[in-house]
């Protein structure tokens, strides 16, 4: 049994015995693990815990109820009291995400850059603390965020622009005030997907002057935000952002379509639970997949699972496969067709019919 796993042993004893000195000495000692492995941030959050604790005696479940940020303490809009951020703890890892090498190095530096905060900033530099997620739906900007943050041992805090955004002057403004002050409070990692919905350019023809008092109120908080938070926007859209914006991030990362050998690896992972028939040649099938999202790879994957298993069958032939994706481009071109209609917007990028949707 290793030291880590023996204290985390007599942590839980404690704990469900009502030791509190017991569990006090066994959480420092953590503290001191993580410390010694440079994991700064996890561990001065949990100091910054242990410490908040002193005093009366509470509930032993108090510490773990604390950690996990309870819904009582999450920032709630005054129109509609909705908690304007969700707290999670996300359970993704770096290495299952199938992505490029720029991007994979680009997370694996801040990851580095993160975890030795203390040597960086005794040589009076900081770690990266503001990164831009770019690229087309679907290729795994949302699923990096949350892995970024189990990487980081951070709770995953996503931004609620349905509850955010409010339809009473200077409301939003407000709201995301309440975010910012929610982030200072303890470390996390802070996550705007959908980034372009307060983050348009202040000079577009189609908007009114709220949303550029959004978006000037966004950079004035952004700019006066320090904190162990790591803050990550995500955006389909970069093409929208206000230019100023821009050089508000310290790291910016692009998240292309996969290709074809990107695809294969994401579908020999995909079929790891069942058996792929011999006539199947899955390099051919990736090739024939190229232009698609990953979430849309994943989706034609499970479609093609779920035929074989509902038929009864143990393989997975080329028909199901070709089946599968023969679905999956009626359903792009059902979007596409959708999009050219209403005029809401651009049709996804990509070959024709060919869906784009984040998961």
């Amino acid at each position: 049994m290793s030291e880590r796993t023996a204290t985390v042993r007599r942590l839980l004893i404690a704990h469900f015995g009502g030791d509190e000195a017991g569990f006090r000495t066994a959480a420092r000692e953590i503290v001191k693990h993580e410390r010694r492995l440079n994991h700064t941030v996890l561990a001065n959050d949990l100091e910054q815990i242990l410490n908040g604790a002193n005093g009366s005696p509470r509930k032993a479940k108090s510490f773990f109820a604390t950690y996990s940020g309870g819904a009582g303490q999450l920032p709630k809009d005054r129109e509609r009291d909705a908690s304007l951020v969700e707290v999670s703890d996300s359970d993704r890892e770096l290495e299952d995400l199938v992505l490029t090498d720029d991007v994979r190095r680009g997370l694996d530096r801040v990851v580095r850059e993160r975890r030795s905060a203390d040597l960086l900033r005794s040589h009076g530099m900081t770690p990266v603390q503001k990164m831009l997620f770019c690229g087309p739906p679907g290729c795994g900007k949302t699923a990096a965020a949350g892995a970024l943050a189990n990487a980081l041992y951070l709770p995953l805090a996503t931004v609620r622009f349905d509850a955010v955004v409010s339809s009473y002057l200077g409301e939003t403004a407000a709201n995301l005030r309440k975010v910012f002050d929610f982030a200072r409070q303890r470390p996390v990692l802070l996550f705007f997907d959908e980034f372009d919905a307060i983050g348009k350019h202040r000079d577009a023809a189609d908007e009114h002057g709220e949303i550029k008092r959004v978006v000037n109120s966004f950079l004035q908080l952004l700019d006066g935000f320090h904190s162990e938070t790591l803050t990550v926007a995500a955006t389909n859209h970069q093409g929208l952002l206000d230019p100023a914006l821009w050089r508000r991030f310290d790291e910016i990362l692009l998240f292309p379509p996969p290709t074809a050998e990107e695809i294969e690896t994401l579908l020999c992972r995909r079929f790891r639970q069942i058996t792929v028939s011999k006539s199947t040649r899955l390099r051919s099938v990736a090739r024939s997949l190229e232009g698609l999202s990953h979430a849309d790879v994943e989706r034609v994957a499970e479609d093609a699972i779920k035929e074989t298993l509902l038929d009864g069958r143990e393989q997975v032939t080329p028909s199901v496969l070709r089946r599968s994706l023969e679905r999956q481009l009626r359903r792009g071109a059902v979007t596409v067709r959708a999009i050219t209609d209403t005029g809401e917007g651009e049709p996804p990028s990509g070959p024709p019919g060919r869906d784009s949707s984040e998961n």
